[in-house]
């Protein structure tokens, strides 16, 4: 069988072709790879660079590699969180033609640590349940699109700064299934090996010293199923509410949008006597904010990144003479002479407030950290230095201050050692490098 590249975008085969295929994935050269740091897999696996991208090489069997790369296909559509699948090789041989293991390459999810990277040193408790809180939701959202893991753990996870807390992305889908909807039962089994899984990980970080001396594995294995239970019940619960409290319906929508999720569709009922609604939330959907900035300002960020920022640019909007704030009376007849629509004002945000503020810190200084978690950083030191000011401080100084006393100080944003934001009223200092 002669090689064969299946690739999701055209120009990938080209730059893969120049990847030694010949060669089993342990023997590669030095000189086609990356020193990027690894999670444990069943598999080899190796980053490697192919033209401009970093990208992730898994060796394993033909049909493995193939379902595989489809069902992150199929994820990608859904716009789960997941590595970018880019191509998949089979019909490989080595210099005397014996057959080679077939490779599954994913494109590298910048930003990212495996967590055993992050527990390199302690990792403090309160840092450990902001990772609990990224994964639980992970799994809701692969849950609710019909995605049955077969084998959530941390191992299988990458995970992302985001505004203060964690984005996970799922790794591997080998033991995946796509369904139409999936069964209680399907979802508890997966919930099951989550715990077992997460709390055999922690014993092992536990027996090799890494571990904070208060952390229980069991515990923390058990704390995933609280709050994945906690959050599937907010998305999907049936609510029932007196007649004419429509109000509500839409508390509870804006309790889901804060959690990032949106509302598609609902069911609403009326009780045969009249005197309760209830209302059902159908087809519920993540990324509510990432939508949003992306949809005013085309900024592409993470969820919790996508509402820090959305935040900003509202008291931005608001200080402009041209704003006119939602429910301000025009909602028929137009926005008042002389305002400016949201997406202009949006526009004109990131022209002269949110870029201006990232190209003023150096290149070489920001590391890894991309330009949403950057904003973030600087409006955290904006609020921490007004505080000890006791007055808004502006958004210019408190880059000049950031670039001067906090970044030359810092490591990477996304480091082993991952500390805890300081209590109210003292200053979330970056980790030190």
């Amino acid at each position: 069988m002669a090689l064969q590249i299946s690739a999701t975008n055209p120009e990938h085969p080209a730059l893969l072709l120049e990847l030694p295929w010949q060669l089993p994935l342990e023997e590669w050269p030095e000189h086609h790879l990356v020193p990027l740091p690894r999670g444990i897999s069943r598999h080899v696996v190796r980053y490697a660079r192919a033209g401009d991208e970093v990208v992730a090489v898994k060796e394993l069997a033909d049909r493995p590699a193939v379902r595989e790369y489809e069902l992150l296909l199929g994820l990608d559509r859904l716009r789960i969180p997941a590595v970018d699948p880019l191509a998949v090789v089979t019909g490989r041989t080595d210099a005397a033609g014996e057959p080679l293991e077939s490779v599954l390459i994913t494109r590298h999810l910048g930003g990212s640590l495996p967590y055993r990277s992050m527990f390199e040193t302690t990792m403090r408790p309160a840092t450990m349940h902001r990772l609990m809180d990224a994964l639980a939701v992970l799994l809701v959202r692969l849950h609710l699109a019909g995605f049955a893991w077969g084998d959530c753990s941390l191992s299988n996870t990458l995970f992302r700064r985001d505004a203060g807390a964690y984005a996970a992305y799922l790794v591997d889908a080998e033991t995946g299934d796509l369904h139409p909807q999936l069964s209680s039962g399907q979802r508890e089994y997966d919930l099951d090996l989550a715990r077992v899984n997460i709390s055999g990980e922690l014993l092992d970080l536990e027996a090799a010293g890494a571990l904070h001396p208060s952390v229980d594995p069991i515990e923390f294995g058990t704390e995933i199923c609280a709050r994945y239970r906690g959050l599937w019940e907010e998305l999907t619960r049936t609510s029932v509410y007196p007649a004419g409290k429509y109000h509500y319906i839409d508390r509870r929508i804006r309790r889901l949008n804060d959690l990032g999720f949106d509302v598609a569709e609902m069911q609403i009922a009326h009780s045969s006597g009249g005197d309760t609604v209830t209302f059902v939330p159908k087809v519920v959907d993540a990324g509510h904010h990432q939508r949003q900035l992306l949809r005013l300002t085309g900024l592409d960020t993470e969820e919790n990144q996508a509402r820090r920022l959305l935040n900003d640019l509202e008291s931005w909007m608001a200080t402009q003479d041209d704003y006119a704030p939602a429910g301000s009376g025009h909602r028929t007849g137009g926005a008042p002479a002389g305002s400016a629509r949201p997406e202009v004002l949006a526009h004109r945000w990131v022209r002269d407030v949110f870029r201006p503020t990232v190209r003023a810190v150096p290149t070489d200084l920001r590391g890894s950290m991309d330009p949403a978690e950057l904003y973030h950083e600087i409006l955290e030191h904006r609020w921490f230095l007004s505080e000890r000011a006791q007055h808004d401080i502006g958004l210019d100084t408190a880059v000049e201050d950031y670039v001067g006393t906090i970044l030359p100080k810092v490591r990477e944003p996304l480091s082993p050692q991952v500390d805890d934001p300081e209590p109210p009223g003292a200053h979330p200092v970056p980790e030190q490098r």
